[in-house]
């Protein structure tokens, strides 16, 4: 790319204009004046500020890093041909097959985004947090208050106990299989993660990270035990709404290796009628941003 030529900044702007406000899951408010996404949608979105959008967009900012243009992709929901495109418009490589993808495919996206009425999250293959509904964000801590790098559900886990900065949520969840087994599961999920991905410098980084802070997880990691992890059922000590207990699927996206992981309550019961309260509560609260 030229010193004049601003194609990184055209085609973002051309796929945000592209992309309607319920795409993303974010109500659609008639008070709105530009066609598409905002860039302030957007920023939100990826996790960057809207300042840094306008000047990608303006051609002032040309070489986002790889966490920024894999956020662009997920929260533009490109296609893998348009992810691969934006690297190299970027000045860089789209990742290799070897090594784990943030990649969230569109039809992926749409599908959570219209069933923002669960709390819903996607995982790429090493637990990081690429997706959510407005619904996770209320029930659970909104991720955006947290920086990229402690979206991670495995370092969340081992190294923010007693921190309510890092860890998962801001407040207390418990699994009624214990946090044994659900540091157990994790690890061994992880280490089906680190077969697959055996060049992914990222991933191997994650895991001498969180061996050499953790005794845990390094006894666990020696134990050599993979398998998938699936299911669970988790208590939410919400602050606003009492407790909240659900159960806690994980689905996975055949030949994307990504993970979905699903919150839901029995109709009727008081752990619906809570997420019923936490979602009409984040309704006008979105929409008083976003009119």
């Amino acid at each position: 790319m030229t010193a004049n030529d601003n194609s990184l900044g055209q085609i973002l702007r051309t796929w945000r204009d592209r992309l309607q406000p319920a795409d993303v899951g974010l109500p659609d408010s008639r008070q709105r004046r530009s066609h598409g996404l905002r860039r302030e949608d957007l920023a939100a979105l990826a996790g960057v500020s809207v300042d840094y959008v306008v000047r990608l967009e303006q051609g002032r900012a040309r070489n986002p890093s790889m966490q920024v243009v894999a956020a662009l992709a997920r929260s533009l929901q490109l296609n893998r041909t348009e992810h691969d495109h934006l690297y190299r418009l970027a000045g860089l490589l789209p990742p290799a097959s070897r090594t784990i993808s943030s990649h969230v495919p569109p039809g992926v996206q749409r599908l959570v985004a219209r069933l923002g009425e669960l709390p819903l999250a996607i995982y790429s293959a090493d637990w990081t947090l690429l997706y959510w509904t407005a619904l996770w964000a209320l029930l659970l801590g909104d991720p955006l208050d947290r920086p990229t790098t402690e979206r991670n559900l495995v370092r969340a886990t081992f190294l923010g106990e007693g921190k309510a900065e890092t860890r998962a949520a801001p407040w207390p969840v418990h699994s009624e299989r214990g946090s044994e087994a659900m540091e157990a599961a994790l690890v061994a999920d992880l280490r089906l993660a680190s077969a697959n991905y055996s060049d992914d410098t990222q991933l191997a980084s994650l895991i001498a990270e969180v061996r050499k802070a953790s005794p845990r997880f390094a006894t666990l990691w020696a134990g050599g035990t993979a398998a998938v992890h699936a299911t669970d059922r988790k208590t939410i000590q919400h602050p606003s709404v009492g407790n909240v207990t659900v159960d806690c699927d994980v689905l996975l996206v055949p030949g994307e290796d990504l993970k979905i992981v699903a919150y839901s309550a029995d109709a009727g019961s008081i752990d619906a009628q809570r997420l019923d309260l936490l979602r009409v509560a984040g309704t006008y609260a979105l929409t008083d941003r976003t009119g």
